[in-house]
């Protein structure tokens, strides 16, 4: 079967759908992260994430529902302890991202059963994307999009000077959790995509190779945007004629990416 041909079946349709919504959510929130420097606690947030998996199977909830509010907990938890605690920052994160693990896979332990979708979530099962998921992405990138077009200059200000944000009048303390809430939501629509194991590169490659482009926050977040959806679907292209796992080629064809563009800098 040929590429034109696959590309009538719903659930390719629906992947490269998937892959257009979560570059738009990586590229924005990516770009975020980068020029805060919160990709550790964005790392210890999202294998924390697995907690709120483990509660989902074992109490029988929503998954989305579950991760999320688990995911935005931990990540208000990290962000106020590694304020208050700015110097055990490092630990605190790993201490964060261990439990989260721990407790996620005590909790699927403890649930009868066999747990069949858990691979999916670590991995990411970007061929196995529904309607619904797409919707929530959706929905999410348009709230993320909002959120910028409206406070894009209070984000600029305190990522690149937070002192000078605060003498301006901007209320530093809240846009850092609206920040660390995006963070939150990013990582839960981009599980199922590319799994919780391999969010954070999507999250990182893209939003690093786009900061050789440019230094201004709007066009990194564009670059960073397209640069994910290209390494999307060169890697489910790959995927398929390799009949390899589609998220593991999309964040190898990025590492390439990211390989290719640290060679001019080498001479």
């Amino acid at each position: 079967m040929n590429m034109a041909e696959i590309l009538t079946f719903e659930f390719f349709q629906n992947a490269i759908l998937a892959s257009v919504l979560v570059s738009i959510a990586c590229g924005i929130i990516g770009s975020l992260i980068m020029i805060n420097r919160l990709f550790s606690m964005a790392g210890g947030i999202t294998h924390a994430a697995f907690g709120g998996i483990g509660i989902a199977f074992y109490f029988g909830l929503p998954i989305f529902v579950s991760t999320s509010l688990f995911t935005l907990f931990i990540g208000f938890l990290v962000a106020f302890l590694t304020q208050h605690k700015p110097h055990r920052s490092d630990s605190i994160i790993a201490v964060i991202w261990a439990f989260g693990m721990a407790l996620g896979l005590i909790l699927l332990d403890l649930t009868p059963g066999y747990k069949s979708d858990i691979m999916a979530y670590l991995f990411g099962s970007i061929l196995a994307i529904s309607k619904q998921d797409l919707i929530t992405m959706l929905v999410s990138d348009c709230v993320f999009a909002l959120l910028i077009i409206l406070f894009y200059r209070q984000f600029e200000a305190i990522s690149f000077d937070r002192d000078f944000a605060q003498t301006k009048g901007i209320v530093t303390t809240f846009f850092h959790y609206l920040l660390i809430a995006m963070i939150a939501f990013c990582i839960v629509i981009c599980i199922k995509a590319v799994g919780l194991i391999l969010v954070i590169a999507l999250l990182s490659i893209p939003c690093f190779i786009a900061e050789t482009f440019t230094k201004k926050l709007g066009s990194m977040m564009l670059v960073a945007s397209c640069l994910s959806l290209l390494f999307c679907l060169v890697g489910l292209a790959l995927s398929y004629y390799a009949n390899l796992t589609s998220s593991a080629m999309i964040i190898m064809v990025a590492c390439v990416g990211f390989a290719l563009c640290l060679l001019p800098r080498s001479h």
